[in-house]
């Protein structure tokens, strides 16, 4: 029965340094409006280093567009009066929905450590954050773990915390082995979890970006995918069709398994999205009218 449902999609931008990457992520936004998304979120750098970018990405995302808007907020370097200022700032021009980080250790630091006035992990912001407004908040999965967490049980607790915050669903880190996000979405249900997991799907536009990434966040590469994009450093055209393909077969598999939520990592590209969405199903606006 789950096959015949069209899935709910979102996406993931960043904002752009340069009026090149403005230019290429307005074209992806304008592209993929058309597929309606849920809402589209906007990063703020690992370390929360892009706030003012971020902030700017959003609010012409308000004036421009009809999409739904969902900028990330960190822990990190703020206190929990200039978090709750950026947050009442939002709600003032519209903004309903956040993404609730702790955000990732400060270059240079060597590892995470709270802000001494500050929220000091996602719970916390997300508990504080609903003080401020009836937000609509996100929150981070992982279902193969966090690299700094103890052990599987210690990041599940975490992830439980995070929702029973007030938190409405957790969107994961984005994966390969689609079993184990399985696994993971039955062990948040025997954790008595019942918010939304939705699965994080990274296309893959560069190969070795993508490895920087997983590295990053304990993402397992299966061999069979390095095979399939081995040898294609030098042609774009061949690794794009594959990428396509790769990911086209995951969300079909997830779609299969009961998934109706998809969260596309877009790189600020539209190209792989679009054609992922299409073989969902998920159609523009004037195709479907």
């Amino acid at each position: 029965m789950s096959n015949k449902i069209t899935p709910s999609v979102s996406f993931e931008f960043f904002p752009p340094n340069t009026d090149a990457m403005e230019a290429t992520l307005w074209q992806s936004i304008k592209r993929l409006a058309d597929l309606g998304p849920q809402f589209v979120s906007v990063t703020y750098g690992a370390d929360g280093s892009t706030r003012e970018r971020t902030h700017a990405a959003v609010v012409r995302i308000i004036k421009e567009t009809r999409l739904t808007p969902a900028p990330h907020l960190t822990c990190v370097d703020a206190s929990r009066d200039e978090i709750d200022e950026i947050a009442r700032g939002y709600w003032d021009i519209g903004v309903r929905h956040l993404v609730a980080l702790r955000g990732d250790a400060p270059k240079g630091a060597e590892s995470y450590v709270p802000h001494p006035d500050g929220y000091a992990y996602a719970s916390d912001l997300v508990a504080g954050l609903m003080k401020v407004a009836d937000f609509d908040i996100s929150v981070a999965a992982y279902p193969e773990v966090h690299p700094e967490a103890e052990d599987a049980v210690f990041d599940l607790d975490n992830l439980k915390r995070k929702l029973d915050a007030g938190a409405s669903r957790a969107i994961t880190q984005f994966f390969f082995d689609s079993d184990a996000f399985l696994r993971f979405r039955d062990r948040c249900g025997r954790a008595g979890i019942e918010s939304l997991i939705v699965p994080g799907i990274l296309p893959i536009t560069r190969f070795p970006q993508m490895e920087r990434f997983a590295k990053m966040c304990g993402t397992a590469i299966p061999d069979a995918l390095r095979h399939r994009f081995d040898g294609l450093d030098n042609d774009a055209e061949t690794r794009q069709m594959i990428a396509a393909s790769v990911a086209i077969e995951q969300v079909q598999y997830l779609k299969s398994e009961g998934i109706e939520d998809f969260h596309f990592y877009t790189l600020n590209r539209s190209e792989l999205t679009y054609a992922i969405c299409h073989a969902l199903g998920v159609r523009a606006h004037s195709e479907v009218a």
